[in-house]
């Protein structure tokens, strides 16, 4: 039985603090709580830390829920709620014990209950990558490396944790999701949720006046995946950033630019880059009644126009945000325009938004975007949409996002595959004296483009190499590893990537199928007589014709058939 004499409420308050019961991990008391018959299958919207909490713990399997550690008080917690807890548990580990109690057989002796059996596979959002996935993964890398290096971006790289400090405060309602790591004893930490606020770290720390940066590395959120669509708990981001006081919006459009060119290259369909300014978004809110304190819930609610329509978001701003209903509905008038420069006049004479400073002037700078961007010729690609909110607090300015209109895998689309914006104020957050570095960046969602690209591919059935290997050096009788290691040796001297059998007297046809089956261009084939005149027979893998070829000739006749492949 739940005891009636405590509210949810208590619970809902824990819950704004940290992310379990617990504290900062899950545990067998979010179990025991959540069991406990008190909180409802669909929690009241005004217990939104309880319907966040409640809705990640139902992404946990049965087996998942089985393995939680036990709870260990790592929290404060209040007196009613923590005896409500300690109850809930110890009813939760009598029921077990009861259900799953020693078993007498006939003789009446205790019969040992079996361990259960181990279920091997990788943690829930996370997956491997055979050598397949691989290739395809590295096509991508490859592509968004040479646009970063065409613009002059230089690398850095951060530590995949970081003070728990530097990330608190910089993701408002995201910061939920952001993976807590146990203190050992030294310094709270947490797992790094985005590059954005580590690279703001780096630059505050080493007082970095300007720098056009790259960064590709992982990241950790604590989301609800789906990994069909591209939605992980662990994933790459490729992220661009341009750090420095420079004129208005130049760096802003070299990052649209840049997104342009990389979906260009990719080849992956049709894609439209939605932009919008935070400052329009502010004034269109002041001039609709939105309390100046309410401005960034509202925003982060907005920001789900994505994913979940109108009367969901609206739903979101009365009844969770506490907006009033009139000011909700003329928001939605407004959050439903999309169009191009037609749309930016059409504002700037907006009889709500003439008098709101902030958006006439998110308006020039859009305007001034859009001009840059048709000199740097990518704006065909470029639609001002007021739906855009981009929840993350520390944006400032232009904020962007692309999204593949063709962009499908077999469960539906898989949301933006980029998106980023300007964050004039995140690193002066971290500078003694505010310091402020304008900044502006756009970051690609490495496992999205995948997941599409893997789509692709197995749409056209397309066959990939996973090895690079350029020579097979095979053997006609036995005896010759010597000789087939010689060769390998000097293949790997003259920068030719080569490979040999493991096998001291491999078949023949078996070398030969290996070199078929991996795509490998170029076998070279010996033999006890080749060995004695001292040539060697070139072999090509997809013609199977074969040429003999002098030993010391041998290096100058591979690398020609390989330059004209």
């Amino acid at each position: 039985m739940c005891p009636k004499e405590v509210p949810l409420v208590l619970l809902d308050v824990h819950l704004s603090q940290y992310s379990y019961v617990g504290g900062f991990q899950p545990s067998q008391a979010d179990i025991a709580v959540l069991t406990s018959g008190c909180v409802p299958h669909s929690p009241p919207h005004t217990l939104c830390n309880v319907r966040r909490w409640a809705a990640h713990m139902a992404t946990f399997s049965s087996s998942e829920c089985q393995a939680l550690p036990p709870y260990t008080v790592g929290c404060k917690m209040d007196e009613q709620l923590s005896d409500f807890v300690h109850k809930n548990i110890k009813m939760s580990d009598e029921a077990q014990n009861s259900k799953n109690g020693p078993q007498n057989n006939k003789d009446g002796e205790q019969v040992k209950k079996k361990p259960g059996k181990f279920t091997l596979k990788t943690p829930k959002g996370t997956r491997d990558y055979g050598p397949v996935e691989m290739t395809v993964r590295r096509q991508v890398f490859d592509t968004i490396y040479n646009v970063f290096h065409l613009h002059g971006a230089v690398e850095i790289e951060t530590p995949v944790f970081e003070l728990k400090d530097v990330l608190t405060g910089k993701y408002g309602e995201d910061s939920k999701l952001i993976y807590d790591l146990e203190d050992q004893g030294g310094e709270i930490l947490s797992m790094r949720y985005d590059l954005t606020v580590p690279f703001a770290r780096y630059v505050a720390m080493n007082k970095i006046a300007n720098i056009k940066r790259y960064h590709v590395a992982r990241v950790y959120r604590r989301d609800n995946p789906a990994m069909t669509r591209g939605r992980y708990r662990e994933f790459y981001q490729c992220d661009f950033d341009i750090a420095g006081q420079y004129d208005p919006m130049i760096a802003d459009a070299e990052c649209v630019q840049l997104v342009h060119q990389v979906l260009s290259k990719l080849n992956l369909g049709d894609f439209i880059i939605k932009v919008n300014h935070r400052k329009i978004l502010d004034g269109v809110f002041g001039a609709c009644g939105v309390p100046c304190e309410k401005f960034r819930p509202i925003c982060s609610a907005v920001d789900k126009l994505d994913k979940s329509p109108w009367e969901d978001v609206r739903k979101e701003m009365v009844d969770e945000k506490g907006l009033d209903d009139n000011v909700a509905d003329i928001i939605g008038e407004y959050v439903k325009f999309s169009g191009k420069e037609d749309l930016i006049e059409k504002l700037k004479n907006d009889e709500r938004l003439k008098n709101s400073a902030a958006a006439q002037a998110g308006l020039a700078d859009l305007n001034l975007l859009y001009q840059y961007c048709k000199s740097l010729d990518c704006d065909a690609h470029l639609v001002f949409d007021m739906g855009l909110a981009r929840g993350l607090d520390y944006y400032t300015g232009v904020i962007y996002e692309a999204v593949l209109t063709a962009g499908q895998t077999k469960d539906g689309p898989v949301g933006s595959v980029a998106g980023g914006g300007r964050y004039d104020g995140l690193v002066g957050m971290f500078d003694p004296k505010k310091k402020t570095v304008p900044c502006v960046g756009v970051s690609f969602g490495i496992e999205r483009l995948f997941a599409i690209q893997e789509q692709k591919q197995r749409a056209e059935n397309d066959k990939l190499r996973s090895t690079q290997t350029e020579v097979f050096v095979a053997a006609a009788c036995k005896g010759m590893v010597h000789e087939r290691l010689k060769l390998v040796g000097l293949l790997h001297s003259a920068g030719i990537k080569a490979e040999s059998s493991y096998k001291n007297n491999p078949k023949i046809l078996t070398q030969l199928q290996y070199a078929e089956d991996n795509a490998i261009p170029l076998v070279v084939l010996i033999g006890e007589s080749e060995v004695q005149e001292g040539i060697v027979k070139l072999r090509e893998t997809a013609t199977r014709a074969e040429v003999s070829v002098k030993r010391e000739e041998m290096v100058t006749a591979i690398k020609q058939r390989l330059e004209n492949k």
